[in-house]
């Protein structure tokens, strides 16, 4: 698929990327990019993380998020940050069970990357999924390199990492972390 050119938030709409998602399971996901209006199902994916989960996402504990991180993690301009959702029908409301995004740095050579997926959805090839969709939109957008910091004992995610190619080095600043870096 090729990326279209970066849109205004408002104009996110039907156009814009989506996939209707298979996973290893069976199970279907549609994958979209998150909105404004995703508030409340963003609020309710951080407060379904298992404190695992949370822990490794975050880098620390967040049950209750702030109305300034819903915002930060809903209101994206789609050009220099993306987020996509993995979403569920339930009775009529979307449920996010995953979310990638991105963060580019100023110059947009390169981009901050995280992916988390809700523990009942895990080892299904979600993670997979939304990876290589995030990774397919920074290429197409000219972004050089893609990074991530995650806790050095975070096992799902070093699995990821290998599985999709990225190095991991230690964090030189944290030894409880490591970072891991995919040139694209």
């Amino acid at each position: 698929m090729h990326w279209v050119e970066p849109l205004m938030p408002w104009q996110i709409g039907p156009g814009y990327p989506r996939w209707n998602e298979v996973l290893r399971d069976d199970s279907e996901v549609l994958v979209r990019p998150v909105r404004m209006e995703d508030a409340d199902a963003e609020r309710v994916f951080i407060q379904s993380l298992s404190p695992e989960a949370s822990r490794y996402r975050f880098l620390g504990q967040i049950r209750q998020p702030s109305d300034a991180l819903i915002a930060t993690l809903t209101d994206l301009d789609y050009v220099h940050d993306i987020a996509f959702a993995a979403v569920i029908d339930n009775d009529g409301v979307d449920t996010f069970v995953g979310v990638s995004r991105y963060s580019t740095s100023r110059d947009g050579t390169d981009c901050e990357c995280a992916v988390t997926v809700l523990d009942a959805w895990q080892h299904k090839g979600l993670a997979t999924l939304l990876m290589t969709h995030l990774i397919e939109v920074a290429r197409s957008r000219g972004i050089k390199r893609m990074w991530s910091i995650d806790a050095a004992d975070n096992a799902a995610m070093a699995d990821l990492a290998r599985h999709m190619a990225f190095d991991r080095t230690p964090d030189p600043d944290n030894a409880s972390q490591v970072i891991h870096s995919l040139q694209l």
